[in-house]
């Protein structure tokens, strides 16, 4: 398997032959020129995660590209005239991928803003390794994994929840995503608090500016 992180959370999952964008938010521009898409795949509808003003652009130019999306995500595609599939419920396939929905709802911002669907992904395919997505969301179990992607800061997160996050998972390997809202100073310090207290046995690797990154199990 391997992983591009192409800013904030939108990361390319090349894994068992298929190429499949996640969370290609409005915060990079680093997605815009993907191409030979089978999918992209959005957790909510959040614009950081789900850009629909750039998203029609890359779905003409990867015309093959299956969009699965959370049921709030629907709706909004639908608004905007893209045809996706549900991820809720059953897992999904996208060639010999399997795509395991976990987790329903968006973490909590405040009180006085309503929640909206969140749904993580988990990513299995044979001969490799797995890997979860959470959006944004801390509370969904996707069970042992091999690499975790995990929201490094978020305006719904303090840094003792992606703590326990790391330590509740345990992963062999993790990856720091939803980023974009720190600055490079702000962003180095909840890196360090990742890896000083993280899971000893979990490795933080972090992939921003580094292009693809093989993964093996």
């Amino acid at each position: 398997m391997q992983l591009t992180h192409l800013g904030h959370s939108c990361l390319l999952v090349e894994i068992a032959d298929s190429r499949i964008l996640v969370d290609p938010g409005n915060i990079d521009a680093g997605w815009h020129d993907v191409r030979d898409l089978d999918a992209v795949v959005v957790t909510h509808a959040h614009p950081d995660h789900l850009d629909l003003d750039r998203l029609p652009e890359l779905l003409a130019a990867n015309p093959g590209a299956v969009v699965v999306a959370d049921p709030g995500s629907l709706t909004a595609l639908a608004g905007a005239g893209i045809e996706a599939l549900g991820h809720g419920g059953d897992a999904a396939r996208v060639g010999e991928v399997r795509l395991t929905p976990v987790g329903e709802v968006h973490a909590l911002i405040h009180e006085d803003i309503a929640r909206i669907a969140n749904v993580g992904v988990r990513f299995d395919a044979d001969g490799e390794p797995s890997l979860f997505v959470p959006g944004d969301s801390l509370e969904a179990d996707p069970g042992p994994v091999d690499v975790l992607a995990f929201p490094l800061t978020a305006p719904w997160q303090a840094s003792r929840d992606m703590v326990g996050f790391l330590r509740r998972l345990a992963a062999p390997v993790a990856i720091p995503i939803h980023e974009g809202v720190a600055s490079a100073a702000g962003r180095a310090i909840y890196l360090g608090h990742a890896r000083n207290l993280g899971p000893a046995t979990t490795e933080v690797r972090d992939l921003a500016g580094a292009g693809p990154a093989t993964f093996s199990r």
